[in-house]
């Protein structure tokens, strides 16, 4: 299997315009490179120009892209996990190589648009049919891989990353205020469209059929299943999980290089672990990540305990208040389509950690989100008079009195995935969860872990986000999801007989990362570097600002300093197109 981790872009030309000039292709190829550090490929033929660059995961030597079948030409980001499998349902078909993505290429000549519906993974897919003189453009259904588009009047451009979209000067670095104030008030940007005006992206699930320099057709797949809860008992649903579970694992872990994976004692990762445990004959390599500040909560110990019960080589990283200020400009700047999730700290550090030994970590991200355990999910699903509550319900600067203008429609996108998710008589506890699958999971947590890893050429998979799993969780009764204040409750119970040494049924400590308490310890220095920024200043009073990071201590107040120092970095690198000169302290200072 040639399975990469890449990033592609491309152009289509408009009939008027001429062909994509070799200086573009260029610039896109250059802006993509920390995707894809073990080589690159082009073709251009036409109007039409497609580039890769590569990081080789699995047959090393023979996976180069693009790949070619017929007319057709594909180069794609990510993992076709059941190529074997679709490959035996093709016997008539003569491949050219061992590559999991020529699957696809193969299912796009026979079915057309409809190619990706029986595919399963994290990918993103452009396909050149040379005699029609189109390009199909595909996303995975939850959203793992990324992949953007911008429309101008020269035609159409797509690419991994919005920022070698603007690194190439197809579009201009300006900024959508609505989304910034979702970013601001949310910490993450919700629907199709970016925090870039004329950037938005290709949808999870979505396919879309381009010619001409435009879309003209589009398809989109459901990450989840629809319909109501269905009738299951405990037994049944547990012994069906457990094969889903082990399936999608197997599956995840197919790789010729190293992997190891991302280990936080949680329930998650924990499941995780227990699973890899089972399906490896040597002991897993699980990475975690605590810090150095009084009274954080650190998950070394915990994690620790799990990895000696499952026989795990456990690996540990502290990260300290010194590292985070002088890495901090680079690990914004590399989150372009940005996500204000401090989360993003320990992935970038761990990711860097987990590069010296290996090219590939399974991660738990999604297991939240299909098993039910947040506890916005349990409060929005009780109805109001039992004090049920809308989530999202408040933004992060609501009555702090420090922004110049109140945000008004911060909320209208996430509104939006809300009344879509009630859709086939879905349960209140259901629709929350199809909420954050919606916006919430790629838009934050799954970006943030794109990014990250593919800043140190990191493979990360998630296998909660896979098909099967969701066949067999997500429409699961909620009683089998939530009992009482306890989320999650199936996968608690699988765990409790696969993992005692999880306790998983013990109360948790919430993951946080103690930003605030470092923010406030140079908070008189850093809020005057915040106020003064360009970005900051147009929508902040500055005395106010200064005052808040003074005063970060306060879990609201700590969130809102986070959210402007955030949006101050980034708003440097990605809109004023000034790179890293330092720490926080002399990145924000430089002229």
């Amino acid at each position: 299997m040639a399975a990469r981790m890449c990033g592609i872009a491309g152009l289509i030309a408009a009939p008027d315009a001429p062909a994509p000039e070799p200086a573009t292709l260029a610039a896109l190829e250059r802006a993509l490179a920390h995707r894809g550090p073990d080589g690159s490929g082009h073709t251009a033929v036409g109007r039409v120009a497609l580039v890769q660059t590569r990081l080789a995961i699995i047959d090393l030597a023979g996976g180069n892209q693009p790949l070619f079948a017929g007319s057709a030409a594909l180069v794609g980001n990510g993992e076709i996990y059941n190529y074997r499998e679709l490959r035996r349902d093709m016997p008539q078909t003569v491949f050219a190589t061992q590559s999991d993505n020529e699957v696809p290429l193969h299912l796009w000549l026979r079915d057309g648009i409809d190619y990706t519906r029986t595919l399963r993974g994290m990918y993103a897919l452009a396909i050149h049919e040379r005699a029609g003189r189109t390009v199909t453009l595909s996303r995975d259904p939850f959203g793992i891989k990324p992949l953007y588009i911008a429309q101008t009047a020269a035609g159409l451009a797509f690419a991994s990353e919005p920022q070698a979209l603007l690194a190439a000067g197809i579009v201009p670095r300006a900024l959508r205020p609505a989304a910034r104030d979702e970013l601001l008030q949310m910490q993450f940007t919700t629907g199709a469209e970016t925090i870039f005006p004329g950037i938005r992206r290709v949808l999870p699930g979505e396919t879309l059929l381009c010619g001409e320099g435009r879309v003209l057709e589009h398809r989109r797949l459901p990450a989840v299943p629809e319909g109501p809860p269905e009738e299951i008992d405990a037994a049944t649903a547990l012994a069906r999980l457990d094969a889903a579970l082990t399936e999608s694992v197997d599956l995840h872990q197919r790789s010729d290089v190293p992997y190891g994976m991302f280990l936080s004692g949680g329930i998650d990762s924990t499941a995780l672990l227990t699973l890899m445990a089972r399906l490896n004959s040597t002991p897993v390599l699980a990475f975690t990540a605590g810090f150095d500040a009084p009274g954080a909560a650190d998950e070394r110990a915990a994690a620790a305990t799990v990895a000696k019960a499952l026989g795990a080589h456990h690996e540990t990283l502290e990260v300290t208040e010194a590292m985070v200020w002088r890495h901090l400009p680079e690990i914004v700047a590399c989150m372009d389509d940005p996500a204000a999730d401090y989360a993003i700290i320990p992935t970038w550090f761990l990711a860097r950690r987990a590069r010296q030994d290996v090219k590939v970590v399974l991660s738990g991200e999604g297991g939240d989100e299909m098993f039910a355990g947040y506890g916005r999910y349990r409060s929005a699903s009780r109805p109001w008079w039992r004090g049920g509550r809308v989530m999202r319900a408040r933004g992060t600067f609501d009555r702090l009195d420090v922004l110049r203008a109140r945000p008004v429609e911060w909320r209208d996108g996430i509104a939006a995935a809300e009344a879509q998710a009630t859709a086939g008589g879905r349960t209140r506890l259901a629709a929350a969860q199809a909420t954050d699958i919606a916006d919430w999971l790629p838009h934050d947590l799954l970006l943030k872990l794109d990014r990250c890893l593919m800043a140190h050429a990191v493979e990360g998979r998630t296998p909660f986000l896979d098909p099967g799993v969701a066949a067999a969780a997500f429409r699961l009764p909620d009683a089998l999801k939530v009992r009482g204040e306890t989320g999650k409750w199936l996968l608690r119970q699988w765990l409790a007989a696969n993992c005692p040494a999880a306790r998983p049924f013990a109360r948790k400590q919430g993951f946080t990362v103690p930003i605030g308490a470092w923010i406030a310890g140079v908070g008189d220095r850093l809020g005057k570097l915040v106020a003064a920024q360009p970005g900051v200043a147009e929508i902040a009073d500055p005395a106010r600002v200064a005052a808040l990071f003074r005063h970060a201590a306060g879990r609201r107040a700590e969130f809102a300093a986070w959210h402007l120092l955030f949006y101050a970095l980034w708003h440097r690198a990605h809109i004023e197109g000034l790179a890293p000169t330092g720490d926080v302290f002399e990145t924000l200072a430089a002229k």
